[in-house]
């Protein structure tokens, strides 16, 4: 086809898209916001609901809405689709910048669709766009919540979006591994050339290419997100291995296991800062309806299972979904709280010890970067959700609004964090621009609490539960129940992405069996760059046969 008739056809596809009737009408989205959901029957249609915000950008003088209490100005613009930020110990701020990985290729007609669609709703605003995939510091002197220096650390990225830093280390996940770079706070330069420490899921396809990254309390062990590579298992389990779950990798090592599956497309990760649990938001399913199903945020238990692709939220099954899997559907976790369906939810920070006064003391924001297959939006916005006792116990509360005007986007809210002064920051990757939200009456934190900052009170930070007591075995036999050590992937690249996990079957067969044992460092590449490390207890996604979609 050529480019115009491509167009014509995108374009009244797009319109019998937007013209088609959904469910959302008297339903009240706040019936799934909490840890009980109510959750319709699904509806399958060929054309689904859709309905995308045109992103037009902030006009001067123009920025987000906050309640009494909170004050909100710009912290940084002129940015190229910032996604996360990054608060480190001496309280510079890290904004890392991203676009999606090009080349993935389109397999259905609706993903043509969905792909130029979805395009008006990325960043900008119009006009000649920056250079993305990089990483800027951003510096604040004199702790009076305005930027005073400005430095890109890094330039020319894969793609990036989750940094951890311990050690004179800066790691950074990118689309396809996790990078080691030397760095020392203060400087405005990363002077060396990074090893990989360890290779994630990536192309061809990538589907979800968001790698979060966090820093266990403890300081050991790295936690990389890796989102599925469909909507529910559509290519089939192959195209899946290693993704829709959240790896474990050990810091000196490498060692990785998959330390949770069955989760669609995880972001946000943090700690919880009183009980040390690894938490993060989920972004679910799509097409089977505009109110199902609903994204979440949860606790993530070593070795759970989450659903995905064969049910969601605990054991409701998608019967698109073959062959059916009732011995998974029966182990998957129901997630601690509902945020509502396709609010697409990326970013998560608590609020514990920060400046925020008292009605966001003991909690967590969430930035949603807002819905797109509805015919009412949904998301758009950052909410708090209070807690207690180390749990979600009230209902969500609209803190960040505003970036809708009418059926436009002045921007989309993504990652949040919290800066040096103890005030949130909110990466808008439509707006080009972080938010300072901070209390009106100016109160700051004495000292900064970096993002990776071990829990206070515990000897060295205290570990993940039920996570982190041992180091990751190495890879046994083949045959063996503990898992299989796949090859190590080329320094630069990960085409072959490691399997997954999903409980109750069979390890592959080890592609190179000859691996060093857990706690033994790789030896150096020429150049002084690490190997790809093998991946170890790491059994394999697929059951028996794989899945094809009935719809």
């Amino acid at each position: 086809m050529t480019r115009t008739s491509t167009l014509a056809t995108v374009s009244l596809l797009a319109l019998a898209l937007a013209g088609c009737s959904d469910q959302n009408g008297d339903f009240d989205v706040t019936q799934q916001i909490g840890p009980d959901p109510v959750l319709p029957e699904p509806s399958t249609e060929l054309l689904p609901d859709l309905k995308v915000a045109e992103v037009v950008g902030w006009q001067d003088g123009e920025t987000p809405t906050v309640p009494e209490g909170l004050t909100i100005s710009a912290y940084a613009t002129d940015l190229a689709n910032p996604r996360t930020v990054h608060t480190l110990p001496n309280g510079d701020v890290l904004v890392v910048q991203g676009k999606a990985p090009e080349g993935k290729p389109t397999e259905r007609p609706k993903d043509l669709v969905r792909d130029w669609i979805m395009s008006m709703a990325r960043g900008g605003g119009g006009g000649a766009q920056k250079e993305s995939n990089l990483i800027t510091l951003l510096r604040d002197t004199n702790r009076d919540g305005e930027v005073d220096e400005r430095h890109d650390l890094l330039t020319k990225l894969n793609s990036p979006f989750g940094v951890a830093w311990a050690d004179d280390t800066l790691y950074v996940a990118a689309a396809d591994a996790i990078l080691a770079y030397p760095y020392r706070l203060g400087e405005t330069t990363v002077g060396g050339e990074p090893d990989v420490l360890a290779p994630l899921p990536g192309g061809p396809i990538n589907h979800h290419w968001t790698k979060d990254l966090a820093l266990s309390p403890d300081g050991r062990f790295l936690y990389a997100s890796a989102g599925s590579n469909s909507n529910a298992g559509e290519r089939g389990l192959e195209a899946e291995k290693g993704r829709a779950a959240i790896w474990q990798v050990d810091r000196e090592t490498g060692a990785s296991r998959i330390f949770a599956s069955g989760l669609r497309n995880p972001n946000g990760l943090t700690f919880h800062p009183e009980t040390g649990e690894l938490w993060a938001v989920i972004n679910e399913r799509d097409e089977l309806g505009p109110n199902l199903v609903p994204d979440y945020m949860t606790s993530v238990q070593e070795d759970g299972f989450y659903g995905w692709p064969w049910s969601y939220f605990g054991d409701h099954v998608d019967e698109r979904v073959h062959p059916p899997r009732p011995d998974l559907v029966e182990k998957a976790i129901k997630p601690d709280y509902a945020l509502s369906s396709h609010v697409a939810a990326l970013g998560m920070t608590f609020t514990n010890g920060s400046a925020m006064p008292e009605p966001y003391a003991n909690g967590a924001f969430v930035g949603e970067h807002g819905s797109w297959n509805r015919s009412a939006f949904n998301g758009y916005k950052v909410i708090y959700i209070p807690f207690e006792n180390g749990k979600p116990s009230g209902m969500a509360q609209d803190v960040v609004t505003g970036f809708l005007d009418g059926d436009n986007a002045r921007g989309r809210p993504v990652g949040v964090g919290i800066d040096g002064t103890g005030a949130l920051l909110v990466a808008d990757d439509s707006g080009n621009t972080v938010w300072r939200v901070a209390p009106a009456d100016g109160t700051t934190i004495p000292e900064p609490i970096a993002t990776d900052q071990p829990l206070q009170g515990a000897a060295g930070g205290a570990a993940p539960a039920g996570a982190g007591t041992a180091a990751p075995s190495p890879a046994t036999e083949p045959g063996t129940a503990e898992g299989t050590a796949p090859a190590a992937a080329p320094p630069a690249s990960v085409p072959d992405t490691p399997p997954a996990e999903t409980p109750g079957v069979v390890p592959a067969e080890p592609a190179n069996p000859e691996t060093p044992p857990a706690g033994e460092a790789p030896e150096a590449a020429p150049g002084g760059e690490r190997p790809a490390p093998p991946q170890t207890d790491v059994p394999a996604t697929e059951p028996e046969a794989a899945v094809q979609p009935g719809g």
